[in-house]
């Protein structure tokens, strides 16, 4: 049985490949967040620095409950359209308006800062959280249910995480190409023209697609729900904690978070690291404009092209590599190069000079994002060959928390270096006056550093922090084949189903 299991191919590729199309406008939609929603509060919206922070930290308290309540939710439910695919298809329509919230003022004054417009900030980020929440979980838990065979689960992340990144891609492509075209317009109202017409299309492209994560995916195993906890039964939170291999995973996907940074810093380094793509410092505002775009297209591209290029190369070094070791010397590899790019692209002023460094360093993006996952589920699977019990949305809320978690502390990385450097926002970014040209050009040494340790040192210190636990990590090699095969005995055992 534990032979065949691992061998059997269960998931269709029409299904596979609805499944990453789900992905992709999934994709489409956090993208907008994850990668600009820092640069949106703190240079259109000029909201003050340390309400951002406390913002970004209470809210991520508030997901280290939301998230397990999420995973409890789904183990002790099942619906009869299935445990998770309803999901996607119930959160569409909120997620798609508030992502078109989070980045359209409908008519707060930004000049005076309001206390509504502070109200309204708040409210739209924790609900956009929270319903995204209700909509991560239940989606990337769904490869634990449409197959028992892991390697045919990791293949299927890896190709969902794939496609989904070209979502993500074509998000943080868009406010960059439109950038180009409004270039003319002061630098207040052009970022307030990119960012609208991102928000807007992204939630209405994106969320359709994810839909089908509902309407075109199979639960084939059928694991009973979970029982409230018997006298001397362990709790589920419990069983989860104690689980070793899956509490490395999660310290280091926390320690990893700097790898957000490389896109969500992006437009900052744009702005404020001092680099420009040109004979000379730009003297109009059009040419500041410009030049932002130009900045912040080189250093996305080195991000997409890297992370893709893992991404794709991943079902190959699944054949022939633990994911132990291909995320190890994969942060290894980003700390080397992004150390690279600090010296040779500060000391140069060069940023092109920089860009094979920057691929490298970017590699790492596609494979903790794609492999963290596979590793969840097999840490899902040990737990289950362990205890017997299956916590598959709880194990998963895990992984949905660590995400949150890194994206948040990598804003608040971004803005505790505008508070430390003292750059004010409030004077670089508003009227089209030379007065503003001249604020830009005349950063200090100082301050254009600390922003081009964004997306170089910062990072790459975050990555190498990140290899340190999966040291520790067992759950390879014949320890990993024994569980898998003795699980699925102990399935047939207990009578749960596997539907072809």
């Amino acid at each position: 049985m534990g032979q065949k299991t691992e061998t059997k191919k269960y998931v269709p590729k029409k299904e596979t490949q609805a499944y990453a199309i789900a992905a992709l406008g999934q994709g489409l939609v956090y993208s907008c967040m994850s990668s600009y929603i820092t640069d949106y509060y703190m240079n259109v919206l000029t909201l003050n620095a340390f309400f951002v922070i406390m913002l970004m930290l209470l809210a991520r308290v508030w997901d280290a409950i939301n998230d397990p309540m999420m995973g409890m939710i789904m183990d002790r439910h099942t619906t009869k359209w299935g445990r998770m695919k309803p999901y996607p298809l119930a959160t569409a329509l909120p997620i798609a308006a508030l992502t078109i919230l989070m980045f359209v003022n409908p008519g707060f004054n930004t000049d005076n800062k309001s206390i509504w417009l502070y109200v309204f900030v708040t409210v739209v980020y924790v609900a956009w959280g929270m319903i995204y929440t209700a909509s991560d979980v239940p989606f990337w838990s769904m490869p634990n249910v449409m197959t028992p065979n892991p390697k045919e689960r990791g293949n299927l992340i890896s190709y969902a995480k794939t496609v989904g990144g070209i979502g993500s891609a074509v998000t943080v492509a868009l406010p960059i190409i439109v950038g180009y075209f409004v270039a003319d317009m002061d630098i207040e109202r052009a970022n307030i023209v990119k960012y609208a017409v991102m928000a807007i299309s992204m939630a209405v492209i994106g969320m359709p697609l994810f839909t089908l994560a509902t309407f075109k995916t199979k639960e084939r195993i059928q694991i009973p729900n979970a029982q409230k906890k018997a006298p001397g039964e362990p709790s589920t939170l419990k069983r989860i904690f104690s689980c070793k291999p899956l509490m490395l995973v999660v310290l280091s996907g926390m320690l990893s978070f700097g790898r957000y940074m490389l896109q969500a810093a992006a437009p900052h380094v744009a702005r404020y690291s001092g680099f420009y793509l040109g004979s000379s410092a730009p003297q109009t505002v059009e040419e500041i404009n410009k030049n932002i775009s130009n900045v912040a297209l080189v250093i996305q591209i080195c991000a997409a092209v890297g992370m893709f290029g893992a991404m794709l190369f991943l079902p190959k070094l699944y054949k022939k590599f633990e994911y132990k070791q291909i995320m190890i010397v994969s942060c290894i590899g980003g700390f080397l190069s992004s150390c690279c790019t600090l010296i040779i692209g500060w000391t140069t002023k060069n940023l092109l000079i920089c860009i094979p460094f920057m691929l490298i360093s970017a590699i790492p993006l596609g494979v903790i994002n794609n492999v963290s996952f596979a590793m969840v589920c097999d840490c899902l699977d040990f737990m289950e060959w362990k205890t017997g019990f299956r916590d598959t949305g709880l194990g998963s809320a895990c992984q949905s928390f660590v995400n949150k978690i890194g994206n948040a502390f990598a804003t608040v990385m971004i803005i505790v270096m505008y508070i430390i450097v003292n750059i004010d926002v409030a004077q670089l970014n508003v009227g089209s006056g030379d007065a503003v040209v001249q604020a830009i050009n005349n950063l200090s040494s100082t301050q254009n550093f600390a922003m081009f340790s964004l997306v170089t040192i910062v990072p790459g210190i975050s990555l190498l922090l990140c290899a340190i636990p999966l040291f520790f990590y067992d759950l390879t090699g014949k320890k990993k084949e024994k569980v898998f095969a003795e699980l699925a005995e102990k399935r047939k055992e207990r009578g749960i189903s596997i539907d072809d």
